[in-house]
């Protein structure tokens, strides 16, 4: 259906942020472009079938001034994000940035070269590599630095190292402690309500173009190939901690429960260069990602940044992250780290103060103002986290989602509350009437929150759905957050077009084959539709061949329980087979390859048959 045009009002916010802004300083497109050595020939990395997964020229529209359906603050940040190719941080640093949502980076060492954060697909990694060494060499791979346990920092490891490779010592792969436990969790047990949410957040089905998609603020949008993992051979546990690889001295710093909950940053003394993984970046972070995740720690954040600061602020010469582009100078990337620093910890210590005043969430939320200095920080713009909805995380991680008000303590689920809502303000016809005058008003927040009532209400109701697309569109042109705008165009997507599910998946063989039991054994309890299984009480035993390792699992009350012990002589069901077929059997194959059977075998097919799939294509904006 077709997209309408920003109105007068939106077109005139616009405006005035481009006068309230300081659009005169130009320093990051300096810093962006600067290095700069080479770009791929063909801007289309494509999968093996020959399917498109990444596309830099998609994002070449982002160029000139910013129309008035974007908001000229996220022009500007997507106009530097959106720019491709190999770029030299110092001689013998590299960065491919363009060719993902992330950045990797390379570092040359006295025979070969270590990659950090290898991207999120296969496809994408490789492509990155073939630039790197089309201008570098075709130095080997000695070693991959993991920074954080996110996808976008390793799914693409198999584009440039195999797992031959490691299993043979050719490759290190280095992360900090608890990386694979957090990777894995991440990506299985929540995975298709945070996959079908991303694919709103990331704009995943949005048109590229100035109504459209634009970027997502961190990158522009994540690649759709095929991510993978490989299990480190290496283990960062203590700030300090020093290795060198390949003649390469490398320091750590510990930096768990900030970005990520296994996450650390690295010094290079020989290059006098720092990493900061996630964590200081040229924007806003989410505290809590509208995708779904657990709400971060913005004070420990803060503190590990103070850290940084006097750990390696006296030493560096150059800053750079795996996303945007570094910072160059002692005393600049001091400036840009200490700013950092003080958004976070001025986002937390203000809403402590505000909530212990007795604000909810909403009410900090709306009235919170930043510090002048940090209001005109281009690097604490809100383009993926915003502010607004930050600080709502934090009351959330102190106070969870009850505000104290006991009309809120039980109220009606949304289907049935807009019923009412509409009942008493007297129809249908009635609340699209107001949310009309709303619209015509340019407050298209309350005009939003009446159509989703009116939707929930009746959702075949073309005049609602038509005025509620309307209206999230008028909110996504006027949006400076990347991933706000693609919510708002995403959900008026769906309004007009139907719902399109869930166009990525993480859940990739080579990620789900780095579960343990224990982790396997959770996946499937929380796939257990508990009112289906109240009254099966069922118990079999469960030997993995290959990890020597015996459970006993039971299924009662709807509760899965495994306990780790030998199988007992008299066990009604005992199952023998390796972890791979113990994988393949939680996703229904019950055929008899591969599994040694001992007693009955209508156990396992019980059980199964009380697992959901869990659904990824959920309704979001509909009922």
């Amino acid at each position: 259906m077709e997209q309408r045009e920003p109105s007068e009002a939106v077109t005139a916010a616009n405006q005035a942020a481009l006068a309230a802004l300081p659009f005169d300083d130009d320093a990051d497109f300096a810093a962006a472009d600067r290095g700069f050595v080479g770009t791929l020939d063909d801007p289309a990395v494509r999968d093996e079938g020959g399917t498109v997964v990444w596309d830099a020229s998609s994002f070449d529209f982002v160029d000139g001034d910013a129309p008035t359906s974007v908001h000229p603050s996220l022009w500007r940040q997507s106009k530097l994000v959106a720019k491709h190719g190999l770029y030299e941080v110092v001689p013998g640093l590299y960065q491919v940035r363009g060719l993902d949502l992330s950045v990797t980076s390379f570092i040359e060492g006295d025979t070969g070269v270590i990659v950090v954060d290898p991207l999120i697909s296969k496809e994408t990694g490789a492509a990155a590599l073939a630039l790197y060494r089309r201008h570098r060499g075709d130095l080997p791979i000695v070693a991959v630095i993991h920074t954080h346990s996110h996808i976008d920092h390793f799914g693409g490891v198999l584009g440039m190292v195999t797992q031959e490779q490691v299993d043979a010592g050719d490759v290190q792969v280095i992360a900090p402690e608890g990386f694979v436990e957090h990777a894995v969790a991440e990506n299985v047990y929540a995975g298709v309500a945070m996959g079908r949410r991303a694919g709103y957040m990331y704009g995943a089905r949005l048109d590229r173009g100035p109504k459209g998609q634009v970027g997502a603020g961190l990158g522009q949008t994540t690649s759709t190939g095929q991510p993978g993992m490989i299990v480190p051979t290496l283990d960062i546990r203590e700030t300090g901690e020093t290795h060198v690889i390949d003649g390469v001295e490398i320091e750590f710093q510990m930096a768990p429960g900030t970005e990520a909950p296994s996450e650390m940053h690295f010094y290079l003394p020989g290059f006098k260069a720092l990493c900061m993984a996630e964590n200081a970046t040229h924007t806003l972070h989410n505290l809590l990602t509208l995708r779904g995740a657990l709400v971060r720690d913005p004070h420990v954040w803060s503190q590990y940044l103070t850290e940084a600061i006097e750990r390696y602020g006296d030493r560096a010469e150059v800053v750079f992250a795996s996303h945007h582009w570094p910072t160059w100078g002692n005393d600049e990337l001091v400036r840009f780290l200490s700013t950092q620093r003080d958004l976070y910890a001025y986002l937390h210590d203000q809403t402590l103060r505000m909530l212990n005043q007795g604000l909810t969430g909403a009410e900090i939320g709306e009235a919170f103002e930043l510090p002048p200095a940090l209001e005109n920080a281009w690097n604490a713009r809100g383009y993926y986290g915003s502010v607004n909805h930050d600080v709502k995380a934090i009351y959330q991680r102190y106070m969870g989602w009850f505000d104290g008000n006991p009309a809120r303590l039980w109220p009606h689920p949304p289907q049935a509350l807009a019923e009412r809502y509409v009942d008493a303000i007297g129809g249908i016809d009635r609340v699209v009437e107001l949310a009309q005058a709303a619209f015509d008003a340019a407050d298209y927040r309350w005009a939003a929150t009446l159509l989703d009532h009116a939707v929930f209400a009746d959702a075949a109701h073309e005049g609602a759905r038509a005025l509620y697309a309307d209206t999230l569109e008028q909110l996504g042109y006027g949006a400076e957050n990347g991933t706000w705008r693609n919510f708002f165009l995403s959900g008026a997507t769906e309004l007009r077009e139907g719902n399109f599910g869930t166009p990525t998946s993480t859940a990739a063989p080579a990620i789900l084959a780095q579960l343990t039991p224990e982790q396997l054994f959770d996946a499937v309890a929380i796939r257990v539709d508990g009112p289906r299984a109240w009254d099966l009480d069922l118990a079999l035993d469960l030997t993995l061949t290959d990890l020597g390792r015996s459970f006993h699992l039971t299924l009662r009350n709807g509760v899965l329980v495994y306990v780790e012990r030998e199988p007992a002589p008299d066990a009604a069901l005992h199952l023998t087979l390796d972890k791979p077929r113990l994988l393949r059997l939680a996703g229904g194959d019950l055929s008899p390859e591969g599994i040694e059977v001992d007693g009955d075998l209508d156990i396992l097919r019980r059980l199964i048959d009380v697992l959901d799939q869990g659904d990824p294509s959920f309704d979001i904006v509909v009922p």
